[in-house]
């Protein structure tokens, strides 16, 4: 099937379902996910974030840009995953668990606004990690319109660039309890580490990365170009002294690179 039949699917898809609350955390899936949306059922699609304090990487202006450019009524859900039930164990659950708290709110919120389905941007490529929350979002009847139209990650890329969406080139930002070891405690200040870490590496000027977080030991991901770039540019003594202001003891490069979903090789 070619890219232009798989979106005309997706707007087949979202036109039958009538009306919609689009989950939307401003980047590329949700985004595309959105203005398909938009474009299939006009003024009957809605969208609902759910926002916490310690995700500083939503940008609430940047996502009302976006609703406000395609003139969608847009919710904000404010919450604090630490009161989640199960969250702070961290169990390999713990994103069902997280999932089912949040969309039970959507849901609810789409009932309030007569919208027929709550739809969000899970892709094909989702469909081969573990994802225990996909598991809460088929437990109520939330639909993946880009996962049921066969898009994968590249092909929403593709398409979100040729729309001159801003987020096509958007890097992927789960959540940061994903940096966490299984059965590692969550907490405030583990999250604060973690989130300062990252932020540090941004300012450095890298795009894909992620700190791991193993108690005092930093173990950071970086595509194999940008771990030549740390010590070609001297980053590396930078980098050490102001993960140590942070708190860690040891900081360590991980020679297999970058990769989504390290924490779940494990299991």
């Amino acid at each position: 099937m070619t890219l232009q039949a798989k979106y005309e699917r997706l707007q087949q898809i979202l036109r039958e379902m009538g009306s919609a609350l689009a989950a939307f955390s401003g980047g590329v899936d949700s985004t595309l996910l959105l203005k398909a949306a938009h474009d299939a059922l006009d003024e009957q699609v809605q969208a609902v974030t759910a926002w916490s304090k310690r995700y500083h990487e939503l940008d609430e202006r940047e996502l009302k840009q976006l609703t406000t450019a395609l003139d969608i009524r847009h919710h904000i859900i404010r919450y604090d995953e630490m009161n989640i039930p199960h969250f702070r164990e961290n169990s390999p659950e713990r994103c069902y668990y997280c999932k089912r708290w949040l969309f039970e709110r959507f849901t609810q919120l789409a009932k309030e606004y007569a919208l027929q389905v709550v739809v969000d941007g899970s892709n094909l490529d989702d469909v081969d990690d573990f994802r225990p929350g996909m598991r809460a979002l088929q437990e109520l009847g939330v639909r993946s319109p880009l996962r049921e139209a066969g898009l994968t990650k590249q092909e929403i890329r593709t398409l979100s660039q040729a729309m001159a969406l801003p987020t096509w080139n958007k890097p992927a930002m789960p959540c940061l309890a994903t940096r966490v070891p299984y059965y590692t405690e969550i907490t405030s200040e583990v999250l604060r580490k973690v989130q300062a870490a990252e932020a540090y590496l941004k300012q450095l000027g890298f795009r894909e990365f992620r700190v791991r977080h193993h108690d005092k030991i930093a173990r950071i991901e970086l595509p194999r170009q940008d771990m030549i770039r740390v010590f070609q540019e001297q980053l590396d003594q930078p980098i050490i002294a102001h993960f140590k202001e942070i708190g860690y003891t040891y900081i360590t490069l991980d020679l297999q690179g970058f990769r989504s979903g390290s924490m779940n090789e494990v299991l």
